[in-house]
């Protein structure tokens, strides 16, 4: 058969400097394409074939081993000879031709090492006789990376997993494209969240900036974006990306928990501060409206800041009774 060119090496990389030589590399560009096959019927007929040759050439061997040993015919030996060969081939070809494929199971075929294609339909079939197969699964697969400790956008030590899903799209390039694609995942992913990792803030983003911990459906798309990216030439698919763990590293962990509660301490206050200006507004109107009071200026700021410090106070304040005039 003619080579094809998706069996060829592509070069990616030209000396740099004239006849210097320089670092070169190659991928392998390839992909899966339908292996010639034959259904389950043609398989089942092939299978008998086989069986009676191996049959009828037991038979014959013993014939003539019997027939030799009785008469003495040198010409016995020739023929169990020939029929010896006719058994090793017809095992030979049943082996190599007839191959069973579980649901979730592929077989890579191979013609002398060259790729000739995937047969993908579960159940027995009838291929190319002389051919090896390689079993790859195409199943789903998830594995949960290893727990990496990196800095955030701001600089802050964080540790961060996540959980990948993913399947095998192109058998062939999972097979032939890389060593082991099964580990090459795992480490492209850890490469993907590493990076990932170091675009974005843990928390408090910026604008247009999107937090670890507040975006996390966003930031997930994102992983599983560039994961993709990174094992497209494996012929990986990514099914999901979820990171699995989240928080500060040890070392200031917390340091940054006294810094989130004096946050939460600040937006308490401001609420609280801005419910009893509220609150002392709404009173001073309602004196003046319904004419209660009349107050100058001096009175109306004393009266604010006694109303202040009690909607405002953290402890329970002691009212003071006032029996005499206000401008004594």
């Amino acid at each position: 058969m003619p080579d094809t060119p998706d069996e060829q090496n592509t070069p990616a990389a030209a000396t740099p400097h004239g006849n210097a030589p320089g670092p070169t590399t190659a991928r392998i560009d390839i992909a899966e394409r339908p292996s010639r096959t034959a259904g389950s019927g043609a398989a089942f007929l092939a299978l008998i074939l086989y069986l009676a040759l191996i049959i009828g050439a037991i038979a014959a061997i013993a014939r003539v081993a019997t027939d030799a040993f009785d008469k003495g015919e040198p010409t016995a030996v020739a023929l169990a000879v020939g029929a010896s060969v006719v058994l090793a081939l017809t095992l030979l070809l049943m082996f190599t031709s007839l191959v069973v494929v579980v649901p979730g199971q592929t077989s890579v075929r191979q013609f002398f090492g060259r790729y000739i294609g995937t047969v993908r339909r579960p159940g027995i079939a009838l291929v190319p006789p002389l051919t090896n197969g390689k079993r790859v699964s195409v199943k789903v697969h998830n594995f949960e990376t290893s727990e990496i400790k990196v800095n955030d956008l701001d600089g802050n030590p964080i540790d961060i997993a996540a959980i990948v899903v993913w399947q095998v799209a192109d058998t062939a390039r999972a097979v032939f494209a890389v060593e082991a694609y099964e580990e090459f995942i795992k480490t492209q992913a850890e490469s993907a969240l590493r990076h990932v990792a170091t675009i974005h803030p843990y928390d408090e983003p910026g604008p247009g900036e999107t937090s670890l911990r507040g975006g996390t459906d966003l930031v997930s798309a994102e992983l599983a974006a560039e994961v993709a990216a990174r094992v497209a030439l494996a012929g990986l698919e990514i099914v999901e990306v979820r990171i699995s763990s989240l928080a500060y590293a040890p070392e200031i962990a917390q340091a940054m928990l006294q810094r989130q509660q004096a946050g939460a301490v600040i937006a308490a206050r401001e609420q609280i501060v801005e419910g009893a200006v509220t609150m002392v507004d709404q009173a001073l109107k309602r004196l003046e409206t319904d004419d209660i009071v009349t107050m100058d200026d001096e009175r109306r700021a004393q009266m604010v800041s006694n109303l202040l410090v009690v909607l405002c106070s953290d402890q329970r304040t002691q009212p003071v009774v006032n029996t005499g005039s206000l401008y004594a």
